[in-house]
């Protein structure tokens, strides 16, 4: 498929007929031939959205809230065609393609609600004859910044939310899901959506960062959100940071399941092979890390090894699987090499490890410990790793040793032990007795430490896209000192 910029509502091409590809991570064939904006380009997208920001901040919330409900319906609408896009782009399952759109029409119902709960409040005063009160007002336009491997959902807050509170958006959709990205563009199009409302932006990899520091310094934009890589995400911060631009981070995880010496240990099983292997554990909050109490470990490898070894690994399109491709050619070599370093210092490869060009099996590594890069290096690929414990304050300790802080979960029969443990693990989210991957669209979701900061979803988002204003009405004569 071949795609334009989306700019003021129409198929922009970029300047001087520039193109980049996407290619399928299969079949290496040609999957998407995107347009690659210039600086140009990009200024032109955030001009578009300054200069339709007025409007769509002045509609009321009733309509919002009618576009953004239109928009859900029609999305889902649009399943199959995203699924056609994902499995070419990204390798993604239809389940997995399916759950993204499932998700992302729920984001645009959610933000719906929301368009009538931006919300002030009066504030007491000593001055007479003053009304004092706040109110929250639509910041400008909202630069967002999304990734590939939940290509709609992870796209769809970053537009949805920004949209309910009465910003405009410039999307800079990622190299990897172009196409992806923009359909959710054609769909809002669809949908009926002002001109200059949201606004998208393809670019060649080599002008990423050019492209980024552009729209950060442009004078409309108000906002950026960035889901993505740690490392990335620091220099956006720096970037936002000199222009004294607020960003919301959703970044890197290593995501530790706690297994406790009286947990069901075919349920922790279960809850680990979904959290591990869901989309090839390219997810940010995939259970990288298994933190086990050695009192039940033996037990607990051996049926996780077991049911892992017997996930069926191929292309998606091909028949039913649940361990498909890597996004690219290198990420199964990187991921060969962390394994082999692991074995060699020790850790034990329990089953998997095979590559097969984008192909990797479902891999699992015992006996790893802090000596080890995979004790903290994110792997983002179908490897995770089980790191023993004596004991519960041990096992708190481990699940905390890292720099990430996104999600989390912890399996114990005794509920309240299992919650105390919990309200302990350093992560945004944190689960009982259940996956580490979960995500819904009136969640406030987001990390701590190195996983970023801010929160998408929820009543807690408003906080992101709005400003809070401070407002007085003085209906009687003041008395001043001079």
């Amino acid at each position: 498929m071949e795609t334009q910029l989306f700019i003021d509502n129409a198929d922009v091409a970029a300047a001087g007929g520039a193109t980049f590809t996407r290619h399928d991570p299969v079949t290496g064939e040609v999957a998407t031939r995107a347009a690659a904006a210039s600086v140009k380009d990009a200024q032109a997208a955030a001009d578009a959205a300054a200069a339709a920001f007025p409007a769509w901040a002045a509609t009321g919330p009733t309509e919002r809230r009618r576009l953004l409900l239109k928009i859900a319906d029609l999305m889902e609408s649009h399943t199959k065609d995203f699924a056609a896009v994902m499995a070419r782009e990204v390798g993604a399952s239809e389940g997995w393609a399916g759950f993204n759109v499932h998700l992302a029409a729920g984001i645009f119902r959610e933000a719906a609600s929301l368009t009538t709960q931006i919300q002030g409040e009066t504030i007491p005063t000593d001055k007479p004859g003053t009304l004092s009160m706040t109110i929250r007002q639509p910041v400008g336009v909202v630069l967002s910044i999304a990734p590939w491997n939940g290509p709609v959902i992870l796209a769809t807050r970053a537009i949805a939310y920004p949209m309910a509170c009465g910003n405009t958006v410039v999307l800079k959709a990622s190299e990897l899901s172009p196409g992806t990205h923009l359909l959710i563009a054609q769909v809002l199009r669809e949908a009926g959506v002002p001109n200059g409302v949201l606004n998208v932006i393809t670019n060649a990899p080599k002008d990423a960062a050019e492209i980024v520091a552009a729209l950060i310094a442009h004078p409309a934009v108000r906002r950026v959100n960035f889901t993505g890589s740690t490392r990335v995400g620091r220099i956006i911060a720096e970037t936002a940071g000199r222009h004294l631009k607020p960003v919301l981070l959703e970044l890197g995880g290593k995501s530790p399941l706690v297994v406790l010496d009286d947990a069901d240990v075919d349920e922790a099983v279960n809850a680990a092979i979904f959290g591990a292997f869901v989309f090839q554990g390219q997810v940010c909050m995939s259970t990288e890390r298994i933190v086990v109490d050695e009192a039940i470990a033996d037990s607990f490898v051996a049926k996780f090894a077991a049911r892992a070894a017997k996930l069926p690994v191929g292309d998606p399109r091909k028949g039913a699987c649940v361990i498909g491709p890597l996004v690219t050619p290198d990420a199964s070599q990187r991921l060969a090499k962390l394994i082999a370093d692991s074995v060699r210092d020790g850790a034990k490869l329990v089953t998997g490890g095979k590559v097969d060009g984008p192909f990797m099996t479902a891999t699992v590594l015992d006996h790893v410990t802090s000596k080890m890069r995979i004790y903290d290096e994110e792997t983002f690929g179908p490897v995770t790793c089980v790191v023993r414990a004596r004991g519960v304050e041990e096992a708190i300790r481990l699940a905390n040793d890292t720099e990430y802080g996104l999600s989390g979960a912890v399996f114990g029969r005794n509920v309240n032990r299992a919650l105390s443990v919990a309200l302990r693990v350093e992560s945004g989210s944190c689960h009982v007795n259940g996956p580490t991957v979960q995500d819904e669209a009136q969640i406030p979701f987001g990390g701590t430490k190195a996983s970023g900061y801010g929160r998408f979803g929820g009543r807690a988002v408003i906080e992101e896209f709005t400003e809070l204003r401070w407002i007085t009405i003085e209906s009687t004569p003041q008395h001043y000192p001079f």
